[in-house]
């Protein structure tokens, strides 16, 4: 990277940081203010590439902006225009322009879908509510709770739905059916009665979180200055998405 970014000058400042990419393994992400600049930050990083007998993947290279317009330059490798998206998958975590609702949404669709393929478990009548509750944080809400240290601010919106995803899940290990009108208060007294105090799945979200924030703070690296900088420029009509 420092061979492919020697004469490249960023115009991207964060917490008083100019920062032109940031890397995991061999995954990069370039980040330009301008499009002209992200541009010859591409194609130096494709020269750079080729010189040391690499190749930048123009199928998996997309590129996404944080404003409301799309990018007007082409941008290419290889002769090939890349492709400008709202939304991609890095670490099977979905990345939005919308922040961690389309991730949220499909984290708590992907949990009801655990659930239900344990059916068989949750209908035994043989297995103690207790152990059902452990087989439900193990195998089923553990899928939801992956990455969510990352997520952006959940919304009031995204909070209820959390909130109705753990309520789907209890009701439906205790086999207790939504026409019988069971008040979500019923049924957290009875998990209670069954494994005595616990925290709400949205509780275990915000300390998750919380941890994770402590952890990153913690240190004087790049991690921290993304996270807690200021990034310069006009701030977006609606408002900056946080952590």
């Amino acid at each position: 990277m420092s061979n492919a970014l020697e004469d490249h000058v960023g115009t991207v400042n964060i917490g008083g940081r100019t920062i032109t990419n940031l890397r995991f393994a061999d995954d990069i992400d370039g980040i330009a203010g301008e499009e002209n600049e992200l541009s010859r930050l591409v194609n130096q990083l494709d020269r750079a590439s080729t010189k040391f007998g690499m190749e930048i993947s123009e199928e998996k290279t997309k590129l996404m902006t944080n404003e409301h317009g799309s990018i007007t330059t082409n941008i290419s490798v290889h002769g090939q225009n890349l492709q400008m998206v709202q939304q991609f998958k890095y670490l099977v975590v979905i990345i939005s322009d919308q922040g961690s609702k389309p991730e949220v949404l499909a984290r708590a669709a992907q949990t009801l879908t655990a659930l239900s393929k344990l059916k068989p478990i949750w209908k035994d009548k043989n297995i103690s509510v207790k152990c059902k509750v452990r087989l439900l944080r193990a195998l089923v809400l553990s899928k939801f709770l992956y990455a969510c240290e990352t997520w952006t601010r959940c919304t009031a919106e995204l909070q209820r739905r959390i909130q109705t995803l753990e309520m789907r899940c209890y009701h439906t290990i205790l086999g207790i059916s939504y026409l019988s009108h069971t008040s979500n208060d019923q049924v957290r007294t009875t998990i209670h009665q069954h494994i005595g105090l616990y925290d709400d799945l949205l509780t275990i979200v915000k300390e998750r979180k919380l941890r994770w924030y402590g952890h990153v703070t913690g240190s004087d690296g790049l991690a921290k200055t993304v996270l807690q900088g200021t990034v310069e420029g006009r701030r977006r009509r609606e408002g900056q998405r946080k952590k």
